[in-house]
């Protein structure tokens, strides 16, 4: 009996360290500045290439085509409004 005590005891605490660990990990996941550098590093990811540093011309192009194409949109819109 007292060897099953023992026992239990040894794995309630096992269980409290793992439930301590797993609460520290997403406490640190939670964390509003770990967020906001997850979000950073996609977006990153869409402009360049993280392993090499290279930029992805691709992305690049499509957003830049995206931003003349709503000014213009609203030079229009401003023109036709007049």
């Amino acid at each position: 009996m007292t060897q099953d005590m023992s026992a239990l005891e040894r794995e309630i605490e096992e269980t409290r360290q793992r439930l301590a660990s797993t609460i520290d990990q997403l406490a640190h996941r939670a964390h509003p500045r770990t967020i906001v550098g997850r979000q950073v590093t996609t977006v990153k990811s869409h402009f360049v290439e993280l392993d090499t540093g290279t930029p992805r011309t691709d992305n690049i192009l499509k957003v830049a085509g995206a931003v003349v194409g709503v000014v213009v949109l609203l030079a229009v819109v401003r023109k036709v409004a007049r």
